[in-house]
Protein backbone atom coordinates (compact mmCIF):
# COMPACT_ATOMS: atom_id res chain seq x y z
CA UNK A 1 0.00 0.00 0.00
CA UNK A 2 1.25 3.53 -0.75
CA UNK A 3 1.90 5.88 2.12
CA UNK A 4 -0.89 7.92 3.63
CA UNK A 5 0.61 10.99 1.94
CA UNK A 6 -0.28 9.71 -1.54
CA UNK A 7 -2.80 11.79 -3.46
CA UNK A 8 -4.61 9.86 -6.19
CA UNK A 9 -5.66 11.66 -9.38
CA UNK A 10 -8.10 10.08 -11.83
CA UNK A 11 -7.44 11.59 -15.24
CA UNK A 12 -4.25 12.66 -17.03
CA UNK A 13 -5.58 15.61 -18.99
CA UNK A 14 -4.25 19.15 -18.68
CA UNK A 15 -5.85 19.63 -15.24
CA UNK A 16 -4.83 16.27 -13.83
CA UNK A 17 -1.22 16.57 -14.94
CA UNK A 18 -0.93 20.14 -13.66
CA UNK A 19 -2.42 19.06 -10.33
CA UNK A 20 0.09 16.21 -10.09
CA UNK A 21 3.01 18.61 -10.53
CA UNK A 22 1.62 21.26 -8.18
CA UNK A 23 0.83 18.77 -5.42
CA UNK A 24 4.11 16.87 -5.76
CA UNK A 25 6.00 20.16 -5.40
CA UNK A 26 4.32 20.46 -1.98
CA UNK A 27 5.94 17.24 -0.83
CA UNK A 28 3.16 14.73 -1.47
CA UNK A 29 3.44 11.47 -3.36
CA UNK A 30 1.06 11.43 -6.33
CA UNK A 31 -0.43 8.54 -8.32
CA UNK A 32 -2.13 9.46 -11.61
CA UNK A 33 -4.43 6.98 -13.38
CA UNK A 34 -5.85 7.34 -16.88
CA UNK A 35 -7.79 4.83 -18.94
CA UNK A 36 -5.93 5.71 -22.16
CA UNK A 37 -3.15 3.32 -23.11
CA UNK A 38 -1.18 6.30 -24.36
CA UNK A 39 -1.82 10.01 -24.19
CA UNK A 40 -2.63 11.20 -27.69
CA UNK A 41 -2.99 14.68 -29.12
CA UNK A 42 -6.69 15.45 -28.75
CA UNK A 43 -7.75 18.87 -29.93
CA UNK A 44 -5.61 21.53 -31.49
CA UNK A 45 -4.95 24.98 -30.06
CA UNK A 46 -5.25 26.26 -26.50
CA UNK A 47 -5.17 29.85 -25.32
CA UNK A 48 -3.04 30.16 -22.18
CA UNK A 49 -4.22 33.46 -20.72
CA UNK A 50 -2.18 35.08 -17.92
CA UNK A 51 -4.23 33.47 -15.13
CA UNK A 52 -3.09 30.07 -16.43
CA UNK A 53 0.41 30.87 -17.72
CA UNK A 54 1.51 32.33 -14.36
CA UNK A 55 0.82 28.95 -12.73
CA UNK A 56 2.71 26.95 -15.35
CA UNK A 57 5.67 29.33 -15.05
CA UNK A 58 5.63 28.90 -11.26
CA UNK A 59 5.88 25.15 -11.82
CA UNK A 60 9.23 25.69 -13.53
CA UNK A 61 8.02 25.06 -17.09
CA UNK A 62 9.03 28.40 -18.63
CA UNK A 63 11.76 27.23 -20.99
CA UNK A 64 9.95 24.04 -21.97
CA UNK A 65 6.86 26.03 -22.95
CA UNK A 66 8.67 28.88 -24.70
CA UNK A 67 9.88 26.39 -27.31
CA UNK A 68 6.29 25.78 -28.38
CA UNK A 69 4.19 28.88 -27.75
CA UNK A 70 3.23 31.75 -30.02
CA UNK A 71 2.80 35.20 -28.46
CA UNK A 72 -0.23 36.87 -30.08
CA UNK A 73 0.15 40.62 -30.37
CA UNK A 74 -3.57 41.37 -30.31
CA UNK A 75 -7.12 40.09 -30.21
CA UNK A 76 -9.13 41.11 -33.27
CA UNK A 77 -12.92 40.93 -33.45
CA UNK A 78 -14.00 40.82 -37.10
CA UNK A 79 -17.32 41.13 -38.90
CA UNK A 80 -18.04 37.91 -40.81
CA UNK A 81 -19.58 39.50 -43.89
CA UNK A 82 -17.40 42.56 -44.43
CA UNK A 83 -14.12 41.35 -42.86
CA UNK A 84 -13.97 44.71 -41.08
CA UNK A 85 -12.22 44.75 -37.70
CA UNK A 86 -14.83 45.77 -35.13
CA UNK A 87 -12.55 45.92 -32.08
CA UNK A 88 -8.97 45.27 -31.07
CA UNK A 89 -7.38 44.45 -27.73
CA UNK A 90 -3.60 44.55 -27.28
CA UNK A 91 -2.00 41.32 -26.06
CA UNK A 92 1.74 40.54 -26.27
CA UNK A 93 3.87 42.83 -24.13
CA UNK A 94 0.86 44.97 -23.17
CA UNK A 95 -1.00 42.03 -21.63
CA UNK A 96 2.12 40.84 -19.80
CA UNK A 97 2.65 44.30 -18.30
CA UNK A 98 -0.99 44.56 -17.29
CA UNK A 99 -1.29 41.11 -15.70
CA UNK A 100 2.27 40.15 -14.78
CA UNK A 101 2.22 37.00 -16.92
CA UNK A 102 2.16 36.32 -20.67
CA UNK A 103 -0.78 35.57 -22.94
CA UNK A 104 0.23 32.59 -25.07
CA UNK A 105 -1.32 30.25 -27.60
CA UNK A 106 -0.06 26.69 -27.97
CA UNK A 107 -0.94 23.41 -29.62
CA UNK A 108 -2.68 21.19 -27.06
CA UNK A 109 -0.37 18.31 -27.92
CA UNK A 110 2.70 20.44 -27.18
CA UNK A 111 1.31 21.52 -23.80
CA UNK A 112 0.45 17.93 -22.96
CA UNK A 113 3.94 16.76 -23.95
CA UNK A 114 5.59 19.36 -21.69
CA UNK A 115 3.37 18.33 -18.75
CA UNK A 116 3.84 14.59 -19.31
CA UNK A 117 7.62 14.94 -19.53
CA UNK A 118 7.65 16.94 -16.28
CA UNK A 119 5.43 14.37 -14.58
CA UNK A 120 7.59 11.45 -15.71
CA UNK A 121 10.73 13.26 -14.54
CA UNK A 122 9.37 13.91 -11.03
CA UNK A 123 10.39 11.16 -8.58
CA UNK A 124 7.27 11.71 -6.48
CA UNK A 125 4.75 11.04 -9.26
CA UNK A 126 3.68 7.67 -10.67
CA UNK A 127 1.75 7.76 -13.96
CA UNK A 128 -0.41 4.70 -14.65
CA UNK A 129 -1.84 4.52 -18.17
CA UNK A 130 -4.40 1.97 -19.31
CA UNK A 131 -5.95 2.02 -15.83
CA UNK A 132 -9.50 3.24 -15.36
CA UNK A 133 -10.71 4.29 -11.90
CA UNK A 134 -14.17 2.75 -11.56
CA UNK A 135 -15.24 3.80 -8.08
CA UNK A 136 -13.88 4.60 -4.63
CA UNK A 137 -14.50 4.05 -0.95
CA UNK A 138 -13.82 6.57 1.78
CA UNK A 139 -12.05 5.08 4.80
CA UNK A 140 -10.77 6.37 8.11
CA UNK A 141 -7.28 6.34 6.62
CA UNK A 142 -8.25 8.12 3.40
CA UNK A 143 -9.54 6.73 0.10
CA UNK A 144 -9.36 3.35 -1.61
CA UNK A 145 -10.02 3.25 -5.36
CA UNK A 146 -11.05 0.28 -7.44
CA UNK A 147 -9.48 0.37 -10.89
CA UNK A 148 -9.27 -1.86 -13.95
CA UNK A 149 -6.36 -2.40 -16.32
CA UNK A 150 -5.49 -5.04 -18.91
CA UNK A 151 -4.20 -7.20 -16.04
CA UNK A 152 -7.55 -7.07 -14.21
CA UNK A 153 -9.04 -5.18 -11.30
CA UNK A 154 -6.93 -3.80 -8.47
CA UNK A 155 -7.20 -1.52 -5.46
CA UNK A 156 -5.03 1.47 -4.58
CA UNK A 157 -5.03 3.42 -1.34
CA UNK A 158 -4.21 7.06 -0.75
CA UNK A 159 -4.85 10.00 1.52
CA UNK A 160 -7.10 11.79 -0.99
CA UNK A 161 -8.73 11.43 -4.41
CA UNK A 162 -9.13 14.04 -7.16
CA UNK A 163 -11.55 13.33 -9.99
CA UNK A 164 -10.07 15.03 -13.05
CA UNK A 165 -11.75 12.70 -15.53
CA UNK A 166 -13.46 15.26 -17.70
CA UNK A 167 -16.93 16.18 -18.91
CA UNK A 168 -18.28 12.62 -18.75
CA UNK A 169 -16.67 11.97 -15.35
CA UNK A 170 -17.61 8.68 -13.68
CA UNK A 171 -16.29 9.93 -10.34
CA UNK A 172 -18.67 12.87 -10.52
CA UNK A 173 -21.53 10.37 -10.60
CA UNK A 174 -19.99 8.43 -7.71
CA UNK A 175 -20.06 11.67 -5.71
CA UNK A 176 -23.81 11.91 -6.18
CA UNK A 177 -24.03 14.22 -9.19
CA UNK A 178 -26.14 12.15 -11.56
CA UNK A 179 -27.47 14.79 -13.95
CA UNK A 180 -26.18 14.37 -17.51
CA UNK A 181 -24.32 17.17 -19.36
CA UNK A 182 -26.59 19.60 -21.24
CA UNK A 183 -26.21 19.95 -25.00
CA UNK A 184 -25.56 23.55 -26.09
CA UNK A 185 -27.09 23.24 -29.55
CA UNK A 186 -23.71 23.90 -31.16
CA UNK A 187 -20.92 21.86 -32.69
CA UNK A 188 -17.28 22.89 -33.02
CA UNK A 189 -15.21 21.99 -36.07
CA UNK A 190 -11.44 22.15 -35.81
CA UNK A 191 -8.55 21.89 -38.23
CA UNK A 192 -4.93 22.90 -38.68
CA UNK A 193 -3.96 24.77 -41.82
CA UNK A 194 -0.35 25.06 -43.02
CA UNK A 195 0.66 28.69 -42.60
CA UNK A 196 1.89 28.90 -46.17
CA UNK A 197 -1.59 27.93 -47.40
CA UNK A 198 -3.23 31.10 -46.05
CA UNK A 199 -2.72 34.77 -46.81
CA UNK A 200 -0.31 36.70 -44.52
CA UNK A 201 -3.06 38.56 -42.64
CA UNK A 202 -4.56 35.24 -41.52
CA UNK A 203 -1.29 33.84 -40.16
CA UNK A 204 -0.23 36.97 -38.27
CA UNK A 205 0.43 36.53 -34.51
CA UNK A 206 -3.07 37.39 -33.35
CA UNK A 207 -6.17 35.76 -31.92
CA UNK A 208 -8.96 36.36 -34.43
CA UNK A 209 -12.66 36.12 -33.61
CA UNK A 210 -15.08 36.39 -36.56
CA UNK A 211 -18.71 37.05 -35.61
CA UNK A 212 -21.51 35.95 -37.91
CA UNK A 213 -25.16 34.94 -37.73
CA UNK A 214 -25.65 31.48 -36.19
CA UNK A 215 -21.91 30.80 -36.56
CA UNK A 216 -18.54 32.19 -35.56
CA UNK A 217 -14.91 31.45 -36.26
CA UNK A 218 -11.68 31.58 -34.22
CA UNK A 219 -8.13 31.20 -35.52
CA UNK A 220 -4.57 31.83 -34.39
CA UNK A 221 -1.09 30.47 -35.19
CA UNK A 222 0.51 27.58 -33.29
CA UNK A 223 3.75 25.58 -33.46
CA UNK A 224 6.01 28.53 -34.02
CA UNK A 225 3.63 30.02 -36.57
CA UNK A 226 3.95 27.04 -38.91
CA UNK A 227 0.29 26.07 -38.50
CA UNK A 228 -2.94 28.01 -38.08
CA UNK A 229 -5.42 26.60 -35.59
CA UNK A 230 -8.96 27.01 -36.92
CA UNK A 231 -12.18 26.44 -34.93
CA UNK A 232 -15.55 26.98 -36.58
CA UNK A 233 -18.64 26.85 -34.35
CA UNK A 234 -22.13 26.48 -35.73
CA UNK A 235 -25.63 25.90 -34.44
CA UNK A 236 -26.31 22.21 -34.85
CA UNK A 237 -28.52 19.32 -33.75
CA UNK A 238 -25.69 16.77 -34.00
CA UNK A 239 -24.84 15.73 -30.44
CA UNK A 240 -22.61 12.66 -30.56
CA UNK A 241 -20.33 12.30 -27.52
CA UNK A 242 -16.60 12.47 -28.11
CA UNK A 243 -13.95 14.92 -29.24
CA UNK A 244 -12.68 13.82 -32.63
CA UNK A 245 -15.43 12.72 -35.02
CA UNK A 246 -14.31 12.98 -38.67
CA UNK A 247 -15.82 15.89 -40.58
CA UNK A 248 -15.97 17.05 -44.19
CA UNK A 249 -14.58 20.33 -45.46
CA UNK A 250 -17.43 20.67 -47.97
CA UNK A 251 -19.99 20.57 -45.18
CA UNK A 252 -18.41 23.32 -43.12
CA UNK A 253 -17.92 25.49 -46.21
CA UNK A 254 -21.62 25.07 -47.00
CA UNK A 255 -22.49 26.33 -43.50
CA UNK A 256 -20.24 29.38 -43.99
CA UNK A 257 -21.81 30.42 -47.27
CA UNK A 258 -20.58 33.22 -49.52
CA UNK A 259 -23.85 35.04 -48.91
CA UNK A 260 -23.02 35.71 -45.27
CA UNK A 261 -19.26 35.16 -44.93
CA UNK A 262 -16.45 37.07 -46.58
CA UNK A 263 -14.16 35.49 -49.15
CA UNK A 264 -11.26 35.92 -46.72
CA UNK A 265 -12.90 33.80 -44.04
CA UNK A 266 -14.02 31.17 -46.55
CA UNK A 267 -10.49 30.93 -47.95
CA UNK A 268 -9.25 30.12 -44.47
CA UNK A 269 -11.89 27.41 -44.07
CA UNK A 270 -10.91 25.94 -47.44
CA UNK A 271 -7.21 25.71 -46.54
CA UNK A 272 -7.19 22.64 -44.21
CA UNK A 273 -7.75 19.25 -45.83
CA UNK A 274 -8.75 17.37 -42.69
CA UNK A 275 -11.44 18.39 -40.21
CA UNK A 276 -12.76 16.97 -36.95
CA UNK A 277 -15.81 17.99 -34.95
CA UNK A 278 -17.31 17.62 -31.50
CA UNK A 279 -20.67 18.46 -29.97
CA UNK A 280 -20.59 21.12 -27.26
CA UNK A 281 -21.87 20.40 -23.76
CA UNK A 282 -21.61 22.00 -20.36
CA UNK A 283 -23.25 21.56 -16.95
CA UNK A 284 -24.94 23.88 -14.51
CA UNK A 285 -22.74 25.00 -11.59
CA UNK A 286 -22.79 22.63 -8.61
CA UNK A 287 -23.64 23.65 -5.05
CA UNK A 288 -20.98 21.24 -3.80
CA UNK A 289 -18.30 19.16 -5.51
CA UNK A 290 -16.99 16.44 -3.22
CA UNK A 291 -17.21 14.70 0.09
CA UNK A 292 -14.63 13.57 2.62
CA UNK A 293 -11.16 13.33 1.09
CA UNK A 294 -12.53 13.28 -2.47
CA UNK A 295 -13.20 16.19 -4.80
CA UNK A 296 -13.44 17.15 -8.46
CA UNK A 297 -11.25 19.31 -10.68
CA UNK A 298 -11.55 20.90 -14.11
CA UNK A 299 -14.28 19.73 -16.49
CA UNK A 300 -15.35 17.04 -14.02
CA UNK A 301 -16.41 19.84 -11.66
CA UNK A 302 -17.33 22.74 -13.94
CA UNK A 303 -17.34 22.00 -17.68
CA UNK A 304 -17.80 25.14 -19.72
CA UNK A 305 -18.40 26.09 -23.32
CA UNK A 306 -15.37 27.31 -25.28
CA UNK A 307 -16.58 30.88 -25.82
CA UNK A 308 -14.36 32.29 -23.08
CA UNK A 309 -11.33 30.10 -23.94
CA UNK A 310 -11.04 29.19 -20.25
CA UNK A 311 -11.70 25.45 -19.94
CA UNK A 312 -8.03 24.50 -19.58
CA UNK A 313 -7.22 27.69 -17.65
CA UNK A 314 -9.85 26.99 -14.98
CA UNK A 315 -8.50 23.46 -14.52
CA UNK A 316 -4.97 24.83 -14.16
CA UNK A 317 -6.22 27.33 -11.58
CA UNK A 318 -7.98 24.52 -9.71
CA UNK A 319 -4.72 22.59 -9.55
CA UNK A 320 -2.81 25.48 -7.98
CA UNK A 321 -5.49 26.28 -5.39
CA UNK A 322 -5.95 22.65 -4.37
CA UNK A 323 -2.19 22.15 -3.97
CA UNK A 324 -2.06 25.21 -1.67
CA UNK A 325 -4.91 23.93 0.48
CA UNK A 326 -3.46 20.42 0.81
CA UNK A 327 -0.13 21.88 1.88
CA UNK A 328 -1.81 24.01 4.54
CA UNK A 329 -3.53 21.07 6.25
CA UNK A 330 -1.41 18.05 5.42
CA UNK A 331 -3.07 15.87 8.04
CA UNK A 332 -6.63 16.77 7.08
CA UNK A 333 -7.15 16.46 3.30
CA UNK A 334 -10.94 16.49 3.69
CA UNK A 335 -10.79 19.94 5.24
CA UNK A 336 -8.36 21.08 2.54
CA UNK A 337 -10.76 19.95 -0.16
CA UNK A 338 -13.75 21.74 1.31
CA UNK A 339 -11.75 24.97 1.53
CA UNK A 340 -10.56 24.48 -2.06
CA UNK A 341 -14.16 24.06 -3.20
CA UNK A 342 -15.31 27.17 -1.35
CA UNK A 343 -12.57 29.19 -3.01
CA UNK A 344 -13.29 27.86 -6.50
CA UNK A 345 -17.06 27.50 -6.83
CA UNK A 346 -18.07 31.12 -7.37
CA UNK A 347 -15.23 31.93 -9.77
CA UNK A 348 -15.70 28.86 -11.95
CA UNK A 349 -19.48 29.38 -11.97
CA UNK A 350 -18.93 32.96 -13.14
CA UNK A 351 -16.68 31.69 -15.95
CA UNK A 352 -19.30 29.09 -16.94
CA UNK A 353 -22.00 31.74 -17.14
CA UNK A 354 -19.76 34.18 -19.02
CA UNK A 355 -18.87 31.50 -21.58
CA UNK A 356 -22.51 30.64 -22.20
CA UNK A 357 -23.40 34.33 -22.51
CA UNK A 358 -20.58 34.92 -25.02
CA UNK A 359 -21.90 32.05 -27.13
CA UNK A 360 -25.23 33.81 -27.50
CA UNK A 361 -23.63 37.17 -28.32
CA UNK A 362 -21.19 35.74 -30.85
CA UNK A 363 -23.93 34.28 -33.04
CA UNK A 364 -26.55 37.02 -33.03
CA UNK A 365 -28.30 37.80 -36.30
CA UNK A 366 -30.49 40.56 -37.74
CA UNK A 367 -30.94 43.81 -35.80
CA UNK A 368 -29.24 42.30 -32.74
CA UNK A 369 -26.06 41.80 -34.79
CA UNK A 370 -26.14 45.48 -35.76
CA UNK A 371 -26.37 46.48 -32.11
CA UNK A 372 -23.46 44.14 -31.38
CA UNK A 373 -21.32 45.92 -33.98
CA UNK A 374 -22.17 49.31 -32.49
CA UNK A 375 -21.36 48.13 -28.96
CA UNK A 376 -18.01 46.66 -30.02
CA UNK A 377 -17.12 49.88 -31.80
CA UNK A 378 -17.85 51.84 -28.64
CA UNK A 379 -15.76 49.51 -26.46
CA UNK A 380 -12.77 49.65 -28.82
CA UNK A 381 -9.40 49.35 -27.11
CA UNK A 382 -11.05 48.97 -23.70
CA UNK A 383 -12.04 45.41 -24.64
CA UNK A 384 -9.20 43.84 -22.65
CA UNK A 385 -10.15 45.66 -19.44
CA UNK A 386 -13.49 43.81 -19.43
CA UNK A 387 -11.51 40.67 -18.60
CA UNK A 388 -9.38 42.01 -15.77
CA UNK A 389 -11.39 39.84 -13.34
CA UNK A 390 -10.36 36.80 -15.35
CA UNK A 391 -6.77 37.39 -16.46
CA UNK A 392 -5.62 39.27 -13.36
CA UNK A 393 -6.33 36.36 -10.99
CA UNK A 394 -3.48 35.01 -8.88
CA UNK A 395 -3.44 31.83 -6.74
CA UNK A 396 -4.68 32.21 -3.16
Amino acid sequence: MPSSRTVIIAGAGIGGLTAALAIARRGFEVAVFDQAQRLEEVGAGIQLSPNASRILLALGLTEQLRRHVVVPEELRVIDAQTARVLARAPLGAAAERRYGAPYWVIHRGDLQTVLVEAVRAHPGIDLHLGARVKHFTLTEAGVTISARSAQGEFAHHGAALIGADGLWSSLRRSLGHGREPRFAGHSAWRALAPAEAVVPELRAPAVNLWLGSRAHLVHYPVRGGNLVNVVAIIRDDWREAGWSAPAERAEILARYSAATWSATARALLAAPRHWQKWALYDRRPLAHWGTGAATLLGDAAHPMLPYLAQGAAMAIEDAAVLAHRLAETRDNPADAMRRYERLRRSRTARAQRAARRNGMIYQLGGPAASLRRIALGAIGARLLARYDWLYGWTPV
